[in-house]
Formats: C-alpha cells, structure tokens, sequence
C-alpha cells in the first residue's frame, strides 16, 4: 500500500485588518490546479470571513464551495483546539488524498505558537506538517505605532508614552505573531513611504529569528511559490520560539487578548453614506478596532461588503441578494470594553431606524 506524504498547512496570522483574508483569496485565486482546504477562525459570531471566502470558489457549486471551508466559530484557537479544532482536521486528514494543501486563517487575536504546537500531537504529525506559518504585518498601523488601527486616543497616549508599546496587549500580540513567523510580509506597503517603510522593517527584524524571510506587499499579491512550499517543517522549532504569552498556558489561564470584545449588530436597510459616517464616528468615540459585515442598501440588488480597520474602510457590492434571502445588515465590531446596546442604539439613531 502506498504511504501517502504529509500534507502541507500553511498558518497565515497577522492582526485585526492586516490582509489576511485578502492573503487567503489571492492564494485560492491562483491555486493552478492545487486541490486546497481552508479553515477560517474567526473573531465573532457572524461568519464574516469565511462568506468572503466563499466568494472564491469560482466554477465551484455553493455546495462544493462549503466543502472546502471549514470556519470554527470561537476566534480563539490557542483555547479551543480540543474542542473544535481537532475534529475539523481529523476530517481533513481522513481525506488527504483528495487534498494538496490546507490553509489556516486565525483570528487577528489568536496566538500562533499553541495552534502550530498542536500539529505536534501524534494524531496530527503522522498526517500532517506546518509548511511555514506566514505572518501578515499592516505596515501604515506599524509605521503609526498602532499595530492594527488608527484611533486617536490610543495615538496621543503613544506619542505621550514612549513605553507604552511595549507595555501593550497589542504590542505583545504582534510580537507574538513575529515570533513565531516563519515568512514575514509587509502588507500594504504602496500606502506608506520608502522611508517609512524602511522603518517598519527594522522594527519587525528586532522580533524575528535572523532565519525569516522578510517580503514586501501590495494587498498580498505574492506569487504562489513563494507562500506555499517553504517547508519549514515549524512544528519541530516552535518550542524554542520564545513567547510573551508562554507562561499563560503553564497554569492559570490568563491571556490578554480576554480584553477584547466582539459584538454583533443587526440593522434594517440602511443608508450607505449615512451608514458610513456612523460607523466613521463610532469608531473614534470608542476606539473600536475593527468593523466587518453586510449592508442592505435600499433599491440595490446587491449586498455591500463593509471591511473598516480604525477610521479606513473599504467597501464594494460582493453578490446579489438571494430571492428567499432577508436583506438585512449584519456588522462586527471588535475593540475593548465595548457596549453592544449602547453601540447599537448609537447607530440607530444615526440611521433613524
């Protein structure tokens, strides 16, 4: 009987709006022929990402694209990979003769390092090999001193504080996700100068083993060589990979990334200008970090996606609103201490719905 060899997964981490998703189409997009499996863990209860993602499977039926998504629902891999992500890839490895490659999309607040020491269990290293976890770095939120987005308050207390980086759930975080990097890009990299740019680099350098690549981009558009194949076999290093957090998981369980909040938010049609700007001014009265989600636009056929990191967002028309579907709008908002009825009466109100 032949042994099959062992099937490549590619992690791709990065923080909250760093391209990850972006990453992940580019990657199924230009898959040439690869047969590859996803498994999107989100930060939220509505499965943002993963839709997106859908979106991808280009000539595939809705039914063979669901097959090829797998999206666990908790956002918080280091926590629940007994729970949930165990069983997803015992299914994978039961049929890893009808794949080449697997691709992980953490949440933007998960940690990398318990997630590639699962794949050192033996259920999983007999099938299965992590070819390189790629870390997605948003150079502009670097070059801010941010990280991952733009709120005024979180800027003033920096440039007030030199310190207060490193002293930073945020800085600790992505410190994190370059540590245990194995290919580093700098995402984004046409939106900020040379100089700029040059700065963000050495800044990610001083996190990173002398080993990891470092390469620049431009809404993750990469060739597929150089993300897939690396064969860093990380399983067998991550241990020597030292992590602010690796103490959190020798007794009590205290991650920092607790302090996050993530609320879901249901609307009727809205506005798309007056939607905008209230999610615009949300977003600076209390610092949320990420908004995500669907909008209905009154006498549009179809459904407006809405990505937001800090004060920047991206929109576009992704699909047509089914016939049997609700037209309703459906966002995520990601940040710290944050009131999800307040938030909602706030937007209703702005919306008058």
């Amino acid at each position: 009987m032949k042994t099959l060899a062992k099937l490549p997964v590619t992690i791709v981490t990065g923080f909250l709006g760093s391209g990850k998703t972006t990453l992940l189409r580019h990657m199924l997009d230009n898959a040439q022929g690869r047969r590859i499996a996803v498994i999107v863990n989100e930060f939220g209860e509505l499965g943002i990402d993963g839709e997106i993602l859908k979106q991808c499977s280009i000539g595939c039926t809705e039914e063979e694209a669901n097959g090829r998504v797998y999206e666990l629902a908790n956002g918080c891999l280091c926590c629940t990979v007994q729970e949930e992500f165990f069983p997803v890839m015992r299914e994978l490895v039961a049929r890893r003769g009808d794949l080449d490659h697997i691709l992980i999309e953490t949440s933007g607040l998960a940690l990398p390092k318990p997630l590639v020491q699962a794949f050192q269990w033996p259920e999983i290293r007999s099938a299965c090999t992590v070819d390189a976890v790629i870390t997605v770095v948003d150079s502009p939120a670097v070059a801010a001193g941010t990280f991952a987005a733009f709120p005024d308050q979180v800027d003033a207390q920096r440039k007030l504080d030199p310190n207060l980086d490193h002293e930073s759930p945020l800085h600790e975080l992505f410190a994190d996700q370059l540590a245990s990097a194995d290919l580093v890009i700098l995402n984004k990299a046409d939106l900020i100068s040379p100089e700029d740019l040059a700065r963000v680099r050495l800044e990610v350098a001083e996190e990173l083993p002398p080993a990891v690549k470092v390469i620049e981009a431009s809404s993750g558009r990469l060739p597929l060589d150089v993300l897939i194949g690396v064969g860093a076999g990380s399983e067998e290093h991550i241990d020597a990979r030292h992590s602010h957090h690796d103490h959190h998981h020798d007794g009590e369980d205290d991650h920092d990334h607790d302090a996050f909040d993530s609320i879901s938010i249901d609307l009727p049609q809205a506005d798309e200008a007056l939607l905008l700007d209230a999610l615009a001014q949300l977003v600076v009265q209390h610092g949320i970090l990420r908004v995500k989600g669907f909008a209905a636009i009154p006498n549009k056929p179809m459904r407006l996606l809405i990505q937001g990191v800090g004060t920047r967002f991206d929109k576009h028309f992704d699909r047509a609103w089914g016939a049997d579907e609700a037209r309703t709008t459906r966002l995520v908002l990601i940040g710290q201490e944050l009131d999800a009825a307040g938030l909602e009466a706030q937007l209703r109100a702005a919306l008058s719905v």
